[in-house]
């Protein structure tokens, strides 16, 4: 099996799961909460379910790290150079709100980059998938034929998508200084397939989030022409830490304007990035 025979596959994977997140979806459901205040529902469950069964029978053997899962220790952690990095539904507030804003995301990570992302939104029916080296796809409904994934250069008003459900003061006056442009506010990892399908230029994320939220669309981003960068000009890595928090960070569809020095940082990249 290819690369991207597996991204497909995976695809076909997260397409299961966002079936079973949608039977919830369409239902009543409670809402738990866990130690960190995050809502828990079935559907996070059900999709946890779904995906575990299916990447152990397309990749026997890959560990898997999972936000529904107990985490592996970063002693048992940090031997992994290969292993499946899985959100089952990204966007758990907005499922709750039930405003269709949740993604399915499964990243493959080797040697702390995303190698292959698929990121699935159930209620659109989007899937998008990447495998690095080899490009990006978006298939807009099952019946569809998949179409190749290409950033937009930066126009001079830029759109910026922005988080429906967090945010920061910091946040709104750092991207004050971009100047004029226009805001679309969406829930999940669908804020970076915008990105990634020319329809937005940036994503800026002020404060912490898990590797499991970022890895998959990252990939996706990437192999589109795109990046995602901590404030320092670094691209986003994994299983680099004891903790599986990301640093606050800036997703780009075009990597070739100064975003960072718009926004008044200074790029200092580390040696593993050179």
């Amino acid at each position: 099996m290819t690369d991207l025979d597996l991204a497909r596959a995976v695809g076909a994977c997260a397409r299961d799961a966002g079936k079973a997140i949608l039977e919830i979806y369409a239902g009543s459901f409670s809402v738990q909460h866990k130690a960190d205040t995050s809502p828990l529902t079935a559907a996070d469950l059900a999709a946890q379910r779904i995906l575990l069964h299916g990447l152990a029978r397309l990749a026997p053997g890959v560990p898997v790290l999972s936000e529904e899962a107990a985490a592996a220790p970063w002693s048992q952690r940090q031997a992994w150079s290969r292993y499946w990095l899985v959100d089952p539904l990204d966007g758990t507030r907005e499922f709750v709100k039930r405003n269709g804003e949740f993604t399915v995301n499964v990243a493959l990570i080797e040697d702390h980059r995303s190698v292959l992302g698929v990121v699935h939104a159930p209620v659109s029916g989007e899937l998008a998938w990447a495998v690095a080296g080899e490009g990006a796809w978006l298939q807009d409904t099952p019946t569809q034929m998949p179409r190749p994934l290409r950033v937009r250069t930066a126009p001079v008003r830029p759109l910026l998508a922005c988080s429906r459900s967090h945010g920061s003061a910091e946040e709104q006056q750092m991207l004050a200084r971009l100047g004029p442009h226009q805001r679309l506010e969406l829930g999940s990892s669908l804020k970076f397939l915008r990105l990634a399908d020319g329809s937005a230029d940036v994503y800026l994320r002020i404060g912490p989030t898990s590797e499991w939220d970022t890895a998959a669309a990252q990939c996706i981003l990437e192999q589109a022409g795109g990046a995602v960068l901590d404030l320092r000009g670094n691209a986003l890595g994994y299983n680099r830490k004891d903790s599986l928090l990301n640093p606050s960070f800036i997703a780009v569809a075009d990597p070739a304007r100064d975003w960072l020095g718009q926004l008044g940082l200074t790029p200092e990249r580390t040696d593993h990035d050179r």
